[in-house]
């Protein structure tokens, strides 16, 4: 049985919209397009370079999948190599007719979770309102957080209204990078507990 890793970029504040670019995702009037690039460095592109060269298969959102339809199969570098490359799947319940080559449309978050029966590691990137819903199918096996020293103060959060209640463990050791980057990889542990701290 494989696994369902998404991976998201992330401030301080939980925004993770539009990390890549100014036009990327500008809804809402969101004034903060490209906020990641700032924040970044060598070291933390190898390590999301490194998770990109691990999938089998790649899972998107409708909204993720259309900024990356419309970018990658015209880029020509390693990173566009692979995600030209795997197998890529969307979960869309109008979209008929993808135009990335190698995509098939899912129509919900069930059927992303079987996706782990023929791939060992399915990745996505990106696709917030897709990681709420498959965390709340219990389909998500790994959340993989590039959490940036920046907070913004506006945009689509990942734990918006409607997030259901859920702890998690730490997967891998935690790793920073020199700009203050920090990489979490967490699994789901079950639901919230509730108790008083203990007086000290």
């Amino acid at each position: 049985m494989g696994i369902i890793v998404a991976n998201l970029f992330i401030t301080l504040d939980g925004v993770y919209q539009a990390p890549g670019g100014r036009e990327e995702d500008p809804t809402d009037g969101f004034a903060f397009g490209g906020w990641q690039a700032p924040v970044s460095d060598d070291e933390a592109g190898a390590d999301i370079a490194a998770a990109i060269d691990r999938m089998d298969a790649l899972l998107l959102g409708r909204k993720t999948y259309d900024i990356f339809a419309s970018y990658w199969p015209h880029q020509s570098d390693e990173i566009a190599g692979v995600l030209n490359r795997v197998p890529k799947f969307v979960v869309s319940g109008s979209l008929t007719d993808p135009g990335w080559e190698g995509t098939t449309v899912l129509p919900d978050p069930a059927a992303a979770g079987e996706l782990r029966r023929q791939y060992d590691e399915v990745q996505m990137f990106g696709s917030g309102e897709l990681i709420r819903s498959l965390l709340a199918a219990d389909v998500l096996d790994r959340l993989h957080l590039w959490l940036y020293p920046v907070a913004l103060g506006q945009g689509k959060r990942l734990f918006d209204a409607g997030t259901v209640p859920s702890t998690f463990r730490l997967a891998e050791p935690v790793r920073s990078f020199p700009k203050g980057a920090v990489s979490l990889v967490y699994e789901r542990a079950g639901d919230v507990e509730t108790r008083e701290m203990d007086a000290t």
